[in-house]
């Protein structure tokens, strides 16, 4: 027997389809939750073992995120990697971001860095792995191939991840060609596992091609979702290739005629524990497993899998394992197959594919979008009105009260009898007058908002801090950009009668303004050009009309931290969500969402956008 091992990483799917890993005490705490098995609820509080991630809750059963605040799904997945490579020693590879703070790479990054670094390369290429960057080790810097701007890298220890052990058969066992059938030396064992693979044999065996009835025994299974994943074949074993088939020297077996079917198994595996009868014989059990060929044992897998889903065994995606250490790249459906041999139960599943871009389109298949004119537009720094002071502009919005009301001032949280409690720069107003705004009637001190205004972006536009009504033209501060629309000839998920407006936003890094929130300093623009979809109906293209509103008003973007990756000094969405997945909806930021248009619509209300502004604006 062998002993296989691999780290358990878990993952989170961010908005631009990568998959992020939490920390190494994050993902032991999710593990612990997942061994505990049903009892622990099937769900993981993630800020009992970090505050930052107080929001944020795992439902183990649809292996989602759920943020509690706002009500954002994302995808999460429990991923194997080599125990040899980085997370499997505790190293963690940080980049700098511009506010100062560490970031960690993605986790394929990190252990393609530590693997340069272990080997004593002086530099590692990332191109080949997706990403422009050079990684100096001599400097410890990050260089862009393509702006040669650089950053600083670190290494870090951390915790090493959880770790999964399991035995199996060795890699010899495994039969290159079908061959003579091995008679058992003694009686089957009779534990569930070894009765459903039996079944599978004696099926094979009879030719039967029909549904597979489990036994009843299978209650006995106990799922614990603790991972056990094989190790391919050590020193003295015909290597794997990477569709895990064994090949002897100078012959390719007969079994790649099955390699597409095997490509084609889901990437997916659940893992749990069978609980055997005591005085069961487990291993005259397997023996039985080496008369059953590579496409029979697909199918055994497969029924394994009806077997565990209806004994409510959750599904845990498992990674390819790639690098250059003693585990051999295997695909994850070999795998479900090597741990079903094992007599590991096994659920193979068919991960949802995330489909961020169309299919491709030729130049001559995109067209402008009728009733709207041009097919982009550009933004550059509007400055703020000048000539008239803040008091100038908020007289025409606001009403004088003689006698205020015994009420707080809900800005500065005194009594609007008494003076303003406001201690920040000085404004020119007394701090005693108080006035009522003309549409929402809501009071105030003037010299609250005053100071309001100030620390605004002085437009000439002032909103109600209670009840949000907007008085004038608000405008944002979204950097200089571009923003190209058109039509595309394919249809988006719930939405088959009509084709696609496809919007395509392009900022670019820069110096923040005055209007931002640190003055003279760079900022980032991480994921453009970014690409966003409508559908081509009549509300549609509404709502791409009032899009267009708020880009004219800097209202789209603006500068600020991400909630993704937690950097500073980047452009982020400003309030106005967008669908950025065309053919799918794994992030909550795609199709079908029957409410999407009117969500957004709403959205760009709550920025003083309405169908009124389009006459405001030119088109």
């Amino acid at each position: 027997m062998l002993l296989a091992s691999a780290v358990v990483v878990w993952e989170w799917l961010n908005e631009h389809g990568r998959w992020r890993p939490y920390s190494p005490a994050v993902s032991h705490h999710i593990e612990a939750v997942v061994r505990a098995g049903p009892r622990a609820g099937g769900s993981v509080v993630l800020g009992q073992v970090d505050s930052r991630l107080a929001p944020y809750i795992i439902d183990l059963q649809s292996m989602n995120q759920f943020r509690q605040d706002t009500g954002t799904l994302r995808p999460v997945r429990r991923n194997y990697y080599d125990p040899s490579s980085a997370p499997g020693k505790g190293v963690v590879w940080e980049w700098e971001n511009d506010n100062g703070s560490w970031t960690p790479y993605d986790m394929e990054v990190g252990i393609t860095i530590q693997h340069a670094y272990e080997k004593q390369h002086p530099w590692i290429d990332l191109t080949s792995i997706g990403f422009s960057y050079i990684i100096d080790f001599s400097t410890m810097g990050q260089i862009n191939r393509q702006t040669q701007r650089q950053r600083r890298v670190r290494r870090r220890l951390d915790l090493i991840y959880p770790m999964v052990t399991g035995t199996v058969p060795k890699a010899q066992s495994w039969p290159v060609s079908p061959g003579p059938a091995t008679p058992s030396p003694a009686p089957p064992c009779s534990c569930p596992q070894c009765v459903l693979v039996m079944s599978v044999k004696a099926a094979v065996v009879h030719g039967s091609t029909g549904p597979l009835h489990p036994p009843a025994a299978r209650k006995n299974i106990a799922p614990s979702g603790v991972g056990k994943l094989p190790q391919p074949p050590g020193p003295g074993a015909k290597p794997l290739d990477t569709t895990g088939t064994i090949r002897g020297p100078g012959k390719t077996a007969p079994s790649q005629v099955i390699r597409r079917q095997v490509s084609n198994t889901p990437a997916g595996v659940t893992v749990g524990s069978p609980a055997s009868p005591q005085g069961s014989n487990r291993k005259t059990g397997r023996v039985a497993l080496t008369t059953l060929n590579r496409s029979n044992l697909q199918r055994l897998a497969i029924a394994q899998s009806r077997v565990l889903i209806a004994s409510g065994v959750p599904t845990v995606p498992v990674k390819n394992l790639n690098g250059s250490s003693p585990v051999n790249p295997a695909l994850a459906g070999i795998t479900g197959i090597l741990m079903s041999a094992a007599g590991l139960p096994v659920c193979l599943t068919r991960p949802p594919k995330l489909v961020l871009h169309p299919p491709p389109v030729s130049k001559s298949e995109i067209k402008s979008i009728p009733g709207v004119s041009n097919t982009s537009r550009k933004t550059t720094k509007k400055q703020a009105k000048k000539g008239k002071t803040p008091e100038e502009v908020l007289k025409k919005y606001l009403q004088k009260v003689r006698h205020p009301p015994e009420e707080d001032c809900t800005i500065c949280m005194e009594r609007l009898t008494a003076p303003s409690g406001y201690k920040g720069p000085q404004p020119t107003v007394k701090p005693d007058l108080v006035g009522k705004l003309s549409k929402c009637g809501h009071i105030y001190h003037i010299y609250c908002l005053v100071a309001m205004y100030n620390n605004g972006n002085k437009d000439g536009s002032l909103q109600c801090p209670t009840c949000k009504t907007i008085y004038g033209v608000k405008t944002g501060t979204q950097p200089p950009g571009k923003m190209e629309y058109h039509l595309i000839p394919h249809s988006l998920p719930g939405h088959p009668d009509c084709k696609t407006i496809r919007i395509i936003y392009s900022i670019p890094p820069g110096i923040q303004g005055p209007e931002h929130p640190n003055p003279g300093k760079s900022f980032s623009a991480r994921g453009f050009p970014r690409h966003c979809y409508l559908p081509d109906s009549e509300k549609g293209r509404k709502v791409l009309k009032l899009l267009l509103v708020a880009w004219d008003r800097r209202l789209i973007f603006a500068i600020g931290t991400s909630s993704t990756t937690g950097e500073s000094d980047t452009v982020i969405w400003n309030e106005v969500h967008h669908k950025t997945e065309f053919g799918s909806n794994l992030t909550g930021h795609g199709y079908p969402d029957a409410n999407y248009l009117d969500n957004v619509l709403a959205e760009l209300a709550a920025q003083g956008i309405s169908e009124d502004s389009t006459s405001q604006e030119k088109d």
